[in-house]
């Protein structure tokens, strides 16, 4: 007979006190409603509004650097930036140390919508965070970056420093 644990029968399950699936709740929960805002208030999806916000705080440059982000596939991310650019919501910008890299960039009315997204996610989290200390807060923060660090996932370095600006987050 074998030590070994023995995996859970399908039957034994309980999907609801499953980690994994509260946490992909939360954030398909979390993400329907900032999509719900920013398609009536700005006219772009949830997708769209975080790109542009990315952009704006200096944290992706480049098309690559969404892909990484978002774990994305490059042609899925060209035609995020095409239909931003079309609105005239972002451009391209060739670098003029190396030709082959393009950047992407604001345009003032990039800009523009870009300072609306933080009220967005943060009336969303406020409405999902109800109820909750601001100790429960950090204390729930906490606990992500720590899931985070066991992933062993380098673009989550800053977050785990604490490089995150206080008085900046958004809840």
């Amino acid at each position: 007979m074998s030590d070994a644990p023995k995996s859970a029968a399908i039957g034994d399950y309980v999907l609801a006190e499953s980690v994994g699936y509260l946490i992909s709740r939360v954030r398909s929960t979390m993400w329907n409603m900032v999509t719900q805002h920013t398609t009536s208030e700005l006219g772009i999806t949830s997708t769209q509004a975080s790109i542009l916000f990315m952009l704006a705080v200096g944290k992706c440059l480049t098309a690559a650097d969404i892909a990484r982000e978002y774990g994305i596939d490059a042609s899925a991310v060209t035609r995020l930036i095409d239909r931003l650019e079309k609105r005239d919501l972002l451009s391209r910008v060739r670098s003029e140390e190396d030709r082959r890299v393009v950047r992407l960039a604001l345009t003032d009315e990039g800009q523009a919508t870009a300072e609306k997204i933080p009220a967005i996610f943060t009336r969303v989290l406020d409405n999902l965070l109800a109820g909750f200390t601001p100790e429960e807060v950090g204390f729930l923060k906490s606990m992500l970056r720590r899931i985070l660090a066991n992933s062993c996932d380098p673009s989550v370095a800053s977050l785990l420093a604490g490089n995150d600006k206080p008085g900046t987050s958004l809840r």
